[in-house]
């Protein structure tokens, strides 16, 4: 029988995390470096990730390699890779965090679906949805021949559910329907790979809870009593999630979707 260390050891494995400097990336990077792998830690801020790379080498013994790039855009992923593929021979693991979430000041994004533009519908599908599938595409080659290989991505409970709009009343909250939608379709795409990929790649998904940011009080009291666990979500939570799915732990599981909600979708 393998020991429980020995299938959470990522020692001498190579791991892809796109979004690596923000609020969630920086917590899976953390995790994939106490785990042991070596990463290839990707964002578009550039100031970000040089110094996500300088406490995660000060803290762990692992190799760090950091890549800025815009996943918005085809030609940056494109020359990203081209990139990758000429310094490693391998790839055990590819982390699609990165995500657009908009902002409230964002134009045609925080507004009532009447107003939602044309232009953040297709943002949001490109970096959500789009990117995530290009580098499937592009890394597959990479991680068919690696040990252990799996994709992982990063999703929401809002692609599995519809918003429950009672708690967004009398707030100055909406959400977008490209956000939701963008993430239906990760998670179909996760299946699609994990059946085509299969026996070579294992795919699967992790979906959080709404992360606890300033949103409106109304909003936050409203989702914490949704939830069985009477919170919102935090960035460590997806820790154990991410370890059981990267490593040997889940190695006969793949086109999964797990929910690290505390009870929402119950």
């Amino acid at each position: 029988m393998t020991t429980f260390n020995k299938l959470l050891d990522m020692k001498g494995r190579l791991c892809l995390i796109t979004g690596a400097s923000g609020s969630i990336g920086s917590v899976l990077s953390e995790t994939m470096s106490e785990l042991g792998a070596d990463l290839i830690i990707v964002d578009k801020d550039l100031g970000k990730l040089n110094k996500l790379k300088k406490t995660l080498e000060k803290k762990w013994e692992n190799n760090i390699y950091s890549y800025e790039c815009d996943i918005e855009y085809e030609t940056e992923r494109k020359k990203l890779f081209r990139k990758i593929n000429a310094k490693f021979s391998n790839l055990n693991c590819l982390v699609n965090n990165a995500a657009f979430i908009g902002s409230s000041k964002l134009k045609g994004w925080n507004e009532p679906l009447e107003k939602q533009s044309l232009e953040t519908w297709r943002r949001a599908f490109e970096v959500n949805l789009t990117a995530a599938f290009h580098f499937c595409q592009l890394f597959f080659p990479l991680l068919k021949i690696s040990k252990g290989s799996n994709i992982i991505n990063i999703s929401s409970i809002y692609g599995e559910y519809a918003p429950d709009w009672s708690i967004y009343e009398n707030t100055s909250m909406n959400n977008p329907a490209a956000y939701s939608v963008s993430k239906a379709g990760l998670n179909h795409l996760t299946k699609y790979l994990a059946s085509y990929f299969a026996p070579n790649v294992r795919v699967n998904t992790i979906s959080p809870g709404g992360m606890k940011r300033n949103q409106d009080k109304q909003f936050v009291k409203k989702y914490k009593n949704k939830t069985l666990l009477k919170r919102m979500s935090k960035e460590d939570d997806l820790r154990g999630a991410l370890a059981y799915l990267a490593t040997d732990l889940s190695e006969y599981v793949t086109g999964q979707n797990l929910r690290v909600d505390g009870g929402w979708g119950i």
